[in-house]
């Protein structure tokens, strides 16, 4: 099988979504425990377990993206070792 995106994209796409799951993850859970810094202006969003609900949802998105790409790395580093010439 050959990967579809270049290393360098693949390991750039894990690095962004492992920090975008655990900032995610954070901002998700402090709208789910209703954390007055979250919730505390005026502004702010009354139903914190449904900002949570949205938050976590893009979470789940980034997961995805992350085992994707770390599938594609993965295929890019068996192929280096099989000696492919890489015409990039």
């Amino acid at each position: 099988m050959k990967p579809v995106v270049s290393a360098m994209n693949a390991w750039t796409c894990i690095v962004v979504s492992v920090f975008a799951i655990v900032i995610l993850s954070i901002i998700g859970s402090l709208f789910k425990s209703n954390n007055h810094i979250m919730m505390g202006g005026q502004e702010d969003p009354k139903d914190g377990s449904a900002v949570a609900g949205a938050v976590f949802g893009a979470v789940f998105i980034y997961i995805g993206f992350f085992v994707f790409c770390g599938l594609q790395a993965l295929l890019h580093l068996r192929e280096s070792r099989r000696g492919a010439i890489s015409l990039s």
